[in-house]
């Protein structure tokens, strides 16, 4: 087995790559970066110095391959599977990966800043980002509830790498801004992915650590 993913079973853009494996059935050896113990933290900076997750190693091929979906490029080049996650054809490709950035920078990361305000000491919260993201992500959310009123995936009618990145965006997403009576055609795209197989193993290992999950 070449290939080990470095990640944390919480983290939305770990959930990304996740998924793709198990689309798939990739073969890899997964590796949790405990950040709380000193010296996996140690050992994982020197690896990656930027200290950021995912990161995958291919030993087979001596690369270090960082950032979700770069992973998910990487494996559908170098390891394909029965879904085609990033499609041969280039019209639906460039269609899948603007599906893929918007939910990456226009939902996850909108969320994450929300979230992780709410881990910053007392009295050094950062109230006017925090409500930029809120807006920022409730126009994502609109846009995604117009989009998904007429295809079933993000990108069209097939599975996609758009639809691993919105599976863990609009997963938190709804914990942030819950959508389920508001915006039903997002919520039921999101059933959908909590539905899907792939999916919804990453949230079954996830689930002993979603305590740590600020409320």
């Amino acid at each position: 087995m070449s290939l080990t993913l470095y990640f944390h079973p919480l983290s939305s853009f770990c959930h990304k790559v996740l998924t793709a494996l198990y689309e798939n059935d990739t073969p890899f050896q997964p590796h949790i970066v405990d950040l709380i113990d000193p010296k996996a933290h140690a050992d994982f900076i020197r690896m990656w110095p930027i200290g950021k997750f995912p990161v995958l190693r291919d030993t087979a091929r001596d690369l270090l391959i960082p950032e979700s979906n770069i992973i998910i490029e990487y494996l559908a080049r170098y390891y394909p599977g029965p879904t085609a996650l990033v499609p041969a054809d280039p019209e639906r490709a460039w269609q899948v990966r603007a599906r893929d950035r918007f939910f990456d920078l226009y939902v996850n990361e909108p969320m994450q800043k929300i979230v992780t305000d709410k881990l910053r000491p007392e009295g050094q919260n950062d109230l006017t980002g925090v409500a930029q993201a809120k807006e920022r992500l409730a126009i994502a959310c609109n846009m995604i509830e117009r989009d998904m009123a007429a295809q079933t995936w993000a990108a069209g009618d097939e599975f996609s790498m758009a639809d691993c990145a919105a599976a863990p965006a609009l997963f938190y997403a709804d914990k942030v801004i819950p959508f389920a009576g508001t915006r039903p055609n997002a919520a039921r795209y999101l059933e959908r992915l909590r539905a899907r197989p792939s999916y919804a193993r990453v949230l079954t290992e996830a689930q002993p650590y979603f305590n740590l999950f600020p409320g």
